[in-house]
């Protein structure tokens, strides 16, 4: 928001105060001022100067020679080089030692041999935005209106010696979106009255013919149609210009600018129609039918559908309702006869429309954050009056209105001792009462408690803490002394589940893997290209309006994406690469949404090309299954994870069938690793890929608490190794199970160390060799005791599993 300076001045006294102490006591007060810009980017010495002659140079096609009287007492002879310059025009003229933006200094100076005495000024060369000028004011000089008094300061007359202090608000404060809000915000600040526009209507017209109906009852509460007649359209006087362009806003007409003047004033948007271009002067607030086309005032036709407010005559749309007028009613230089609307919309219709057509506008932003619903009638009289003004219109007699619902203001209870309890203070009533007071609020006061009834201007205060604030800001937030907190506290730290999680992520890079986070939306096709580790099917949640095709299913794995990102990479000559996702992924088995979906946290991994290069020292290692079996395996022991079983599985959607297992810790089924199907890999133009998948969440239960030690062993360990001949297809896991069983408590870890095939065994056996280390927590372990638990060990295998020592 955008406040001029001079233009607050009269809603609120600041003789005494600067625009930079003003800043300073909004900000204090919780009202950022983001900047204090001055009007004038450094002009002095400009004046109004009236062109009583123009000649051509004699010796230049494109140079004007102008007589003109600048107020100085003798007509000045300036050689001017814009085409618009004429006889009988009022212009801006920088007199000889005037100063201008960039360091321009005007002095005496001759111009193929003719002297020149000054420079008629451009509204560029002033350093004014001719982007807020007419179109045919931003070339050539600034012709200024025949009001201007010659030898007039022009910086005073363009408004120029104004300062412009931007808010910088926060959407609770959408008051200050216009100037009496801000008035209200100083004179609270300050302890002053707000002073109130002039508004003093004469009904000088027939009888008032518009005929206002509310259809869209939910989407608007209250319109209402002032109608003029006899109106003349011309351009605004320069006072309400210059206000316009200091906030930001281009002056088109006196109708259409009084309309934005008192959008700024009160924060209330109006819209002007040509009452000829209205049917029967019948106005119908109603939603749009499906497919119903408008041409807005922007010359674009907008497609509406049936949840667009329009408004409308019984025969068409005239404008989309808090958002933009229609090109086929508005204000034109032939325009005699006016209805003002003044309305108030819900938020949400106006927010929902603006985002549907991409239209942004100033009301649209005004709509989206609030406006006082009890200000309408007043917002729409000055208006009325501001026309009647200054367009000279008749105005017809009463308004022509449709009422749905009247605003409610809010009551709140707030006690002193709350406001201490909250602030850390010792305020007493007297000194909490006089606030209320300066902020307008009316209340009743029962000893040390207030009921407060909130203005409906103030519609971000509904709770007794907001309340609290407000005494905070006009107390002065200086003036709250600093105290500690009291009471319980508690020391702060990470849960469980979030000391795993960044467990798994420091452990997975600093076992070399960069972490990845990719788009949790993916394409139709690949959201179910590699399996998930979902038992039941489930179907990919489609987004009701996706930004594209790529990106508009919910995904139910975290594999394509990381596959996505590997083929990115490769396709940039990075070949090696090792990623990894802690990730969300969106679970529902229904088609069409009847609850919100699941969403389980899972972790996966994908990596390919070389785990490291060749050098001096060693040869290059080339990723493949066990070495993300021993990267899983890693990451299982550093969380404390003990058990776990590899099972072959050839079934599973995407992956090779022959070089993928699934984990499971007991009963439970962690996830899975194994290489990525020849046929999606080519699908993705990817070399030899291998990935993981857990549900992290099941990792996050199995996990032993972090920061659990154990002492370091006392005493010595004992080794065995068994080299064993089993049925070639028996799972080494099988094996170790029973080992693990039969060897009881004293076992402290198992190794598989070798597997052989081969000539000096029967060609469906195989040799398996395991490492076991036994060790007792207390005392030293007798050789009988191992030879006992060595024995019965083998004894399992044979009975159990079929495997026998290998001789």
């Amino acid at each position: 928001m955008k406040v001029s300076y001079q233009w607050l001045s009269e809603y609120v006294d600041l003789h005494d105060i600067t625009p930079h102490e003003l800043a300073e006591k909004l900000t204090r007060s919780g009202i950022e001022v983001d900047a204090v810009e001055s009007r004038n980017a450094g002009v002095s010495k400009v004046v109004v100067g009236y062109v009583k002659e123009k000649s051509k140079h004699p010796d230049a096609d494109r140079l004007n020679v102008c007589i003109v009287d600048a107020g100085q007492g003798e007509d000045l002879q300036i050689v001017c080089g814009a085409a618009n310059v004429d006889r009988g025009q009022k212009v801006p003229v920088a007199l000889v030692g005037a100063k201008l933006p960039g360091d321009l200094q005007i002095k005496r100076s001759k111009l193929r041999g003719v002297e020149s005495q000054g420079m008629i000024c451009s509204a560029k060369e002033l350093g004014l935005n001719d982007k807020l000028l007419a179109k045919d004011q931003q070339e050539g000089i600034m012709v200024l209106p025949e009001d201007a008094e010659v030898g007039m300061d022009a910086v005073s007359y363009l408004g120029m010696d104004d300062h412009v202090l931007e808010l910088g608000l926060t959407p609770n404060r959408s008051d200050c979106l216009s100037m009496l809000g801000v008035a209200y915000e100083v004179a609270a600040i300050l302890g002053r009255d707000v002073i109130f526009p002039e508004i003093a209507i004469v009904e000088n017209g027939g009888q008032n013919p518009v005929q206002v109906e509310i259809e869209a009852k939910d989407e608007c509460y209250r319109y209402e149609g002032r109608h003029f007649t006899d109106a003349k359209i011309t351009s605004s006087p320069q006072w309400m210009k210059n206000r316009l362009m200091a906030a930001g806003v281009r002056p088109i007409n006196n109708v259409v600018d009084v309309t934005n003047y008192v959008m700024l004033e009160y924060g209330q948007p109006l819209h002007a129609f040509d009452a000829n271009m209205v049917k029967d002067r019948s106005i119908v607030v109603r939603l749009a039918e499906e497919g119903e086309k408008l041409v807005t005032l922007d010359d674009q036709e907008r497609l509406l559908d049936s949840q667009t407010l329009l408004i409308a005559d019984r025969q068409k749309g005239l404008a989309i309702a808090g958002v933009m007028g229609g090109a086929n009613s508005e204000i034109t230089p032939e325009t005699k006869e006016i209805i003002l609307e003044a309305a108030w919309f819900t938020p949400q219709t106006v927010r929902s429309t603006s985002k549907k057509l991409g239209m942004r506008t100033e009301g649209c932003v005004r709509w989206e954050k609030g406006v006082d619903q009890a200000r309408v009638v007043e917002a729409g009289e000055r208006a009325a009056y501001l026309i009647q003004q200054l367009s000279g219109a008749k105005v017809s007699k009463g308004i022509a209105e449709a009422v749905v619902q009247e605003p409610t203001p809010a009551v709140v209870t707030i006690t002193l001792e709350k406001i201490n309890q909250h602030l850390g203070t010792s305020l007493t009533a007297d000194e909490v009462t006089p606030i209320f007071q300066r902020l307008q609020f009316a209340y009743e006061q029962n000893g040390n408690q207030w009921v407060v009834t909130v203005p409906t201007r103030r519609g971000d205060i509904t709770l007794p803490e907001d309340l609290v604030e407000e005494v905070a800001r006009l107390h002065g937030y200086d003036n709250i002394p600093t105290t500690l907190p009291e009471g319980m506290t508690t020391q702060g730290q990470l849960t469980h589940d979030q000391k795993i999680r960044r467990t798994i992520r420091h452990h997975l890079i600093g076992a070399g893997l960069n972490e990845a986070i990719s788009y949790a939306l993916v394409h139709p096709e690949k959201a179910e290209e590699v399996a998930g580790l979902h038992r039941t099917t489930v179907k990919p949640i489609a987004l009701a309006m996706p930004m594209s095709e790529e990106h508009s299913v919910l995904r139910t794995s975290l594999i394509p994406s990381l596959l996505a990102t590997v083929s990115y990479n490769k396709n940039r000559q990075n070949h090696n690469v090792a990623i990894f996702e802690l990730g969300r992924v969106f679970l529902s088995e229904e088609a069409n949404l009847s609850q919100l979906p699941e969403e389980r946290l899972y972790l996966a991994g994908a990596l390919t090309g070389q785990w490291f290069k060749t050098n001096w020292m060693a040869q290059s290692q080339v990723v493949d299954f066990y070495l993300v079996k021993g990267l899983i395996e890693s990451l299982l022991t550093r969380l404390g994870i003990a058990g776990a079983e590899y099972r072959a599985v050839s079934t599973l959607a995407g992956m090779h069938p022959g070089r993928t297992a699934e984990i499971w810790v007991g009963d439970k089924h962690l996830g899975y690793l194994g290489q990525v199907h020849p046929a999606t890999e080519k699908a993705y133009d990817l070399s030899e890929t291998y990935v993981f998948q857990f549900d992290a969440e099941e990792l996050i239960r199995a996990a032993a608490p972090v920061g659990h030690y154990h002492p370091l062993p006392k005493h010595p360990a004992v080794t065995r190794d068994l080299a064993l001949v089993a049925n070639r297809d028996l799972p080494a896991h099988t094996l170790e199970a029973v080992i693990r069983k039969a060897a009881g408590d004293l076992l402290e870890s198992l190794t598989l160390f070798d597997v052989y095939t081969g000539d000096r065994i029967a060609s469906d056996k195989k040799s398996m060799a395991f490492s076991l280390v036994f060790r007792h927590p207390e005392r030293t372990l007798q050789d009988e005791e191992v030879q006992e638990l060595t024995q019965a060990v083998v004894e399992a295998l044979k009975n159990e599993a079929g495997a026998e020592l290998r001789m």
